[in-house]
Protein backbone atom coordinates (compact mmCIF):
# COMPACT_ATOMS: atom_id res chain seq x y z
CA UNK A 1 0.00 0.00 0.00
CA UNK A 2 1.42 3.35 -1.05
CA UNK A 3 1.08 6.56 0.86
CA UNK A 4 -1.22 9.34 -0.31
CA UNK A 5 1.67 11.13 -2.04
CA UNK A 6 2.56 8.01 -4.00
CA UNK A 7 5.65 7.20 -1.94
CA UNK A 8 6.80 3.61 -1.40
CA UNK A 9 6.13 3.63 2.35
CA UNK A 10 2.96 3.83 4.40
CA UNK A 11 2.53 6.45 7.11
CA UNK A 12 3.24 3.87 9.82
CA UNK A 13 6.41 2.77 8.08
CA UNK A 14 7.64 6.35 7.79
CA UNK A 15 6.92 6.93 11.48
CA UNK A 16 8.79 3.76 12.39
CA UNK A 17 11.78 4.78 10.27
CA UNK A 18 11.69 8.26 11.85
CA UNK A 19 11.66 6.76 15.34
CA UNK A 20 14.61 4.49 14.51
CA UNK A 21 16.52 7.46 13.10
CA UNK A 22 15.84 9.51 16.24
CA UNK A 23 16.97 6.64 18.48
CA UNK A 24 20.20 6.29 16.50
CA UNK A 25 20.96 9.99 16.74
CA UNK A 26 20.27 10.12 20.47
CA UNK A 27 22.22 6.90 21.08
CA UNK A 28 25.27 8.56 19.50
CA UNK A 29 25.49 10.71 22.64
CA UNK A 30 25.03 7.80 25.04
CA UNK A 31 28.76 7.13 25.15
CA UNK A 32 29.39 10.66 26.46
CA UNK A 33 26.70 10.15 29.10
CA UNK A 34 28.36 6.90 30.20
CA UNK A 35 31.75 8.64 30.35
CA UNK A 36 30.42 11.35 32.65
CA UNK A 37 28.62 8.79 34.81
CA UNK A 38 31.48 6.35 35.35
CA UNK A 39 34.24 8.97 35.67
CA UNK A 40 32.18 10.87 38.25
CA UNK A 41 31.76 7.72 40.35
CA UNK A 42 35.43 6.79 39.90
CA UNK A 43 36.65 10.14 41.23
CA UNK A 44 33.90 11.27 43.60
CA UNK A 45 33.60 8.16 45.77
CA UNK A 46 37.26 7.93 46.88
CA UNK A 47 37.32 11.72 47.25
CA UNK A 48 34.12 11.48 49.29
CA UNK A 49 35.80 9.07 51.74
CA UNK A 50 38.76 11.44 52.17
CA UNK A 51 36.46 14.43 52.64
CA UNK A 52 34.40 12.50 55.20
CA UNK A 53 37.53 11.68 57.19
CA UNK A 54 38.60 15.32 57.04
CA UNK A 55 35.12 16.39 58.13
CA UNK A 56 35.48 14.11 61.18
CA UNK A 57 39.00 15.34 61.99
CA UNK A 58 39.68 16.49 65.54
CA UNK A 59 41.66 19.38 64.04
CA UNK A 60 38.89 21.98 64.18
CA UNK A 61 40.14 24.40 61.47
CA UNK A 62 40.26 21.55 58.94
CA UNK A 63 36.90 20.17 60.02
CA UNK A 64 35.20 23.58 59.85
CA UNK A 65 36.78 24.38 56.48
CA UNK A 66 35.56 21.14 54.94
CA UNK A 67 32.15 21.58 56.55
CA UNK A 68 31.90 25.02 54.92
CA UNK A 69 32.93 23.70 51.49
CA UNK A 70 30.39 20.87 51.73
CA UNK A 71 27.70 23.37 52.71
CA UNK A 72 28.43 25.50 49.62
CA UNK A 73 28.56 22.53 47.25
CA UNK A 74 25.31 21.07 48.55
CA UNK A 75 23.58 24.43 48.83
CA UNK A 76 24.21 25.76 45.32
CA UNK A 77 23.01 24.39 41.95
CA UNK A 78 25.27 21.92 40.15
CA UNK A 79 24.69 23.91 36.97
CA UNK A 80 26.22 27.00 38.60
CA UNK A 81 29.19 24.99 39.84
CA UNK A 82 29.85 23.67 36.32
CA UNK A 83 29.87 27.22 34.98
CA UNK A 84 32.29 28.36 37.70
CA UNK A 85 34.65 25.45 37.05
CA UNK A 86 34.56 26.05 33.29
CA UNK A 87 35.05 29.83 33.27
CA UNK A 88 37.00 30.13 36.54
CA UNK A 89 40.51 29.57 35.11
CA UNK A 90 39.94 32.23 32.45
CA UNK A 91 38.52 34.96 34.68
CA UNK A 92 40.77 34.21 37.66
CA UNK A 93 44.09 33.56 35.89
CA UNK A 94 43.54 34.54 32.26
CA UNK A 95 44.11 30.97 31.07
CA UNK A 96 42.86 30.32 27.54
CA UNK A 97 40.33 27.50 27.45
CA UNK A 98 40.85 24.63 25.03
CA UNK A 99 38.10 22.60 23.38
CA UNK A 100 38.89 19.60 25.60
CA UNK A 101 38.38 21.75 28.69
CA UNK A 102 34.60 21.32 28.29
CA UNK A 103 34.90 17.64 29.12
CA UNK A 104 37.46 18.17 31.89
CA UNK A 105 35.39 20.94 33.49
CA UNK A 106 32.30 18.72 33.32
CA UNK A 107 34.07 15.83 35.04
CA UNK A 108 35.69 18.08 37.67
CA UNK A 109 32.40 19.83 38.45
CA UNK A 110 30.44 16.61 38.75
CA UNK A 111 33.13 14.86 40.80
CA UNK A 112 33.50 17.68 43.32
CA UNK A 113 29.75 18.10 43.71
CA UNK A 114 29.04 14.41 44.22
CA UNK A 115 32.05 14.01 46.51
CA UNK A 116 30.35 16.45 48.89
CA UNK A 117 27.16 14.37 48.95
CA UNK A 118 29.01 11.07 49.27
CA UNK A 119 31.16 12.53 52.07
CA UNK A 120 28.11 13.20 54.24
CA UNK A 121 26.70 9.76 53.49
CA UNK A 122 30.00 8.05 54.34
CA UNK A 123 30.43 10.17 57.49
CA UNK A 124 27.01 9.08 58.73
CA UNK A 125 27.88 5.46 57.93
CA UNK A 126 31.18 5.62 59.82
CA UNK A 127 29.63 7.29 62.85
CA UNK A 128 26.84 4.69 62.96
CA UNK A 129 29.36 1.93 63.77
CA UNK A 130 29.67 1.32 67.54
CA UNK A 131 32.79 2.80 69.11
CA UNK A 132 33.32 -0.48 70.92
CA UNK A 133 34.49 -2.10 67.69
CA UNK A 134 37.28 0.45 67.33
CA UNK A 135 38.27 -0.04 70.96
CA UNK A 136 38.30 -3.82 70.52
CA UNK A 137 40.51 -3.50 67.43
CA UNK A 138 42.95 -1.32 69.38
CA UNK A 139 43.14 -3.94 72.12
CA UNK A 140 43.91 -6.57 69.47
CA UNK A 141 46.84 -4.49 68.22
CA UNK A 142 45.29 -3.05 65.06
CA UNK A 143 46.58 0.30 63.85
CA UNK A 144 44.11 3.07 62.99
CA UNK A 145 44.56 2.38 59.28
CA UNK A 146 44.03 -1.36 59.72
CA UNK A 147 40.98 -0.75 61.89
CA UNK A 148 39.45 1.51 59.26
CA UNK A 149 40.20 -0.70 56.25
CA UNK A 150 39.37 -4.08 57.81
CA UNK A 151 36.57 -3.25 60.25
CA UNK A 152 35.03 0.17 59.71
CA UNK A 153 35.17 0.53 55.93
CA UNK A 154 33.42 -2.76 54.95
CA UNK A 155 30.56 -2.09 57.38
CA UNK A 156 30.30 1.51 56.24
CA UNK A 157 29.94 0.39 52.63
CA UNK A 158 27.14 -2.01 53.55
CA UNK A 159 25.22 0.56 55.59
CA UNK A 160 25.48 3.31 53.01
CA UNK A 161 24.42 1.32 49.94
CA UNK A 162 20.76 2.57 49.99
CA UNK A 163 21.58 6.31 50.13
CA UNK A 164 24.48 5.85 47.71
CA UNK A 165 22.08 4.14 45.30
CA UNK A 166 19.81 7.19 45.45
CA UNK A 167 22.74 9.47 44.59
CA UNK A 168 23.85 7.22 41.74
CA UNK A 169 20.34 7.29 40.27
CA UNK A 170 20.32 11.08 40.58
CA UNK A 171 23.70 11.19 38.82
CA UNK A 172 22.26 9.37 35.80
CA UNK A 173 19.72 12.17 35.38
CA UNK A 174 22.13 14.97 36.28
CA UNK A 175 24.45 14.05 33.41
CA UNK A 176 22.02 16.02 31.24
CA UNK A 177 23.21 19.22 32.96
CA UNK A 178 26.44 19.06 30.99
CA UNK A 179 24.54 20.82 28.19
CA UNK A 180 25.25 24.08 30.05
CA UNK A 181 28.89 23.73 28.94
CA UNK A 182 27.84 22.74 25.42
CA UNK A 183 29.26 19.26 25.97
CA UNK A 184 27.55 16.88 23.56
CA UNK A 185 25.92 14.11 25.58
CA UNK A 186 22.67 12.23 25.09
CA UNK A 187 20.20 14.89 26.23
CA UNK A 188 21.96 17.57 24.17
CA UNK A 189 21.52 15.43 21.05
CA UNK A 190 17.86 14.88 21.98
CA UNK A 191 17.26 18.64 22.25
CA UNK A 192 18.95 19.28 18.92
CA UNK A 193 16.92 16.60 17.15
CA UNK A 194 13.75 17.84 18.84
CA UNK A 195 14.38 21.40 17.63
CA UNK A 196 15.17 20.20 14.09
CA UNK A 197 11.99 18.11 13.92
CA UNK A 198 9.80 20.58 15.84
CA UNK A 199 8.66 17.59 17.87
CA UNK A 200 8.82 16.47 21.49
CA UNK A 201 9.21 12.85 20.47
CA UNK A 202 13.07 12.86 20.70
CA UNK A 203 12.85 14.13 24.28
CA UNK A 204 10.50 11.28 25.21
CA UNK A 205 12.91 8.82 23.56
CA UNK A 206 15.74 10.28 25.65
CA UNK A 207 13.54 9.82 28.73
CA UNK A 208 13.20 6.13 27.90
CA UNK A 209 16.98 5.84 27.60
CA UNK A 210 17.43 7.43 31.04
CA UNK A 211 14.76 5.17 32.56
CA UNK A 212 16.39 2.00 31.21
CA UNK A 213 19.81 3.24 32.38
CA UNK A 214 18.45 3.86 35.89
CA UNK A 215 16.71 0.48 35.89
CA UNK A 216 20.04 -1.24 35.17
CA UNK A 217 21.76 0.83 37.88
CA UNK A 218 19.07 -0.13 40.42
CA UNK A 219 19.42 -3.84 39.62
CA UNK A 220 23.23 -3.68 39.92
CA UNK A 221 23.10 -1.81 43.24
CA UNK A 222 20.52 -4.26 44.62
CA UNK A 223 22.83 -7.16 43.78
CA UNK A 224 25.75 -5.41 45.44
CA UNK A 225 23.64 -4.88 48.57
CA UNK A 226 22.67 -8.58 48.62
CA UNK A 227 26.30 -9.59 48.11
CA UNK A 228 27.22 -7.60 51.23
CA UNK A 229 24.38 -9.06 53.30
CA UNK A 230 26.81 -11.24 55.25
CA UNK A 231 27.50 -8.21 57.43
CA UNK A 232 23.99 -8.35 58.85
Amino acid sequence: MKSEDGGPHTTNERETMSLISVMQQIASGFGATLLIFFCTLLFSMPLGVLVALGRMSKFKPLSLLIQGIISVLRGTPLMLQLIVVFYGPYYAFGIKLSTNWRLYATLIGFSINYAAYFAEIFRAGIQSIPVGQTEAATVLGYTKVQTFLKIIFPQMIKRTIPPVTNEVITLVKDTSLSFVLAYQEMFTYAKQVSAAMSSLMPLFVAGVFYYIFNLVVTIVMDRIEKALSYYN
